[in-house]
């Protein structure tokens, strides 16, 4: 079963860092899930798919987890987060194209 590590992405209901500065390592699902006929919910026989998600400090520290238990693991690198610098100030500057309005 194939784990993959990788690091968080910021959700869209965040504005902080929270929670993405952990890395993890999830196993990746072996069959595909099937849909119940009765109550219509997804499942899976595969638990450490859906339920096993570990969490690391560091990269380092998962690789070594993983190579300790002999589990084949693929790292995602986290994309770099591009920030604009904003100030509430710039809603009123001269140079605005157009008039700030509400």
């Amino acid at each position: 079963m194939l784990a993959r590590i990788y690091r968080p992405a910021k959700t869209a209901m965040q504005s902080g860092k929270a929670q993405t500065r952990e890395w993890r390592l999830e196993f990746e699902a072996e069959a595909a899930r099937r849909i119940d006929p009765l109550m219509g919910w997804t499942s899976g026989a595969d638990t450490r798919a859906g339920q096993v998600r570990l969490s690391f400090a560091s990269r380092e520290e998962a690789v070594a987890y993983a190579e300790r238990h002999a589990i084949p693991y693929v790292i995602e690198e986290p994309h770099p987060l591009a920030q604009r610098p904003k100030a509430y100030a710039d809603n009123f500057a001269h140079r605005r194209r157009a008039p700030w309005t509400h």
